[in-house]
């Protein structure tokens, strides 16, 4: 039985490695990654003479994320244009090589529409800031470069996220986002829910949270979220040191309704009075509060904004 099995593997391990054929060369250094870095480093100069110099007379680009099947590309052209437009709207432009990453220039001997072409493939880094609108770009971008052999950029693949550039598209006028109300049933539940801790009427105030509720503090770790059930044992531990004299509002709380992503958020400012039980030393605590609602009227999230310092 061994000795089955051993064949077996043996003959599957011969399947295996028959599979394998190569296809051409990869190269980490080539006279094409050359033709690639120079173009992109007068791009980001906005040199339109120079970057022109680098592209084939039947120069095309395309959109690698389109789902346009008769997309029929940019010409040199255009992309000379979109040289101009860089140069022209964008502060601190900069492509360079992801971390750890470099080009690939690949060879390919066997399909003849990869003959006399050199393809290369890039990682990198756009960066800048749209100088109209103040829209940050902070992106990856992969892109595949075809180079014929007199070493000009015959096509160019680009595969990104437009969704940045969606953003300042939309920027270029101004919109509306929603309703901002100072008398709100969600503001009132704000306001219940304070005083309800004031009066130390805890299982009241807890209920206005959904039982799944998070919260955030800013002098806690970035990012950093607690459930409902530690957020009460955090109070309770705070009430064990301190008297909560009174809960006073600050100004008036606003409820903003968002038409993007139907967000429902109260925010609200207050002042703490509390009394630290060791010395009996009296605080005022200014604290804002961000909490979001859901469509029930429960609170499922809370921000809360304060000096830590001022309870040493």
């Amino acid at each position: 039985m061994k000795q089955k099995l051993a064949l077996v593997v043996l003959v599957f391990c011969g399947v295996t490695y028959a599979q394998k054929k190569t296809n051409g060369t990869i190269y980490k250094e080539h006279p094409a990654i050359v033709a690639v870095e120079g173009m992109v480093q007068a791009f980001v100069k906005g040199d339109a003479t120079k970057v022109g110099s680098y592209l084939a007379d039947d120069f095309k680009s395309f959109n690698g994320v389109s789902t346009n099947k008769d997309q029929k590309g940019g010409t040199k052209e255009d992309f000379l244009k979109e040289v101009t437009y860089w140069k022209d709207n964008t502060d601190y432009l900069s492509i360079t090589r992801s971390q750890g990453a470099y080009p690939d220039a690949l060879e390919y001997k066997e399909d003849p529409n990869n003959k006399d072409v050199t393809w290369v493939q890039t990682w990198e880094d756009l960066k800048g800031v749209d100088k109209k609108t103040g829209v940050k770009l902070d992106m990856p971008m992969h892109r595949l470069f075809i180079v014929n052999k007199d070493n000009k950029i015959k096509t160019i693949i680009n595969y990104t996220n437009n969704s940045v550039f969606n953003e300042i598209g939309d920027s270029f006028s101004d919109r509306t986002n929603g309703t901002i109300y100072n008398h709100h049933e969600n503001i009132n539940t704000i306001r219940k829910m304070m005083y309800a801790f004031e009066n130390k009427d805890y299982d009241r105030a807890y209920s206005f949270y959904d039982e799944k509720a998070t919260f955030s503090d800013v002098n806690a770790t970035l990012d950093k979220s607690i459930s409902l059930t530690e957020q009460k044992a955090n109070d309770k531990k705070l009430l064990e040191k301190f008297d909560l004299v009174s809960v006073d509002m600050v100004g008036y709380p606003d409820y903003l309704h968002y038409e993007m992503g139907d967000a429902r958020i109260v925010q609200s400012w207050w002042n703490f009075k509390l009394v630290r039980k060791s010395d009996k030393k009296a605080i005022t605590m200014p604290i804002f509060f961000i909490d979001s609602f859901d469509d029930k009227g429960k609170i499922v999230s809370e921000i809360a904004y304060y000096s830590a310092k001022l309870l040493e």
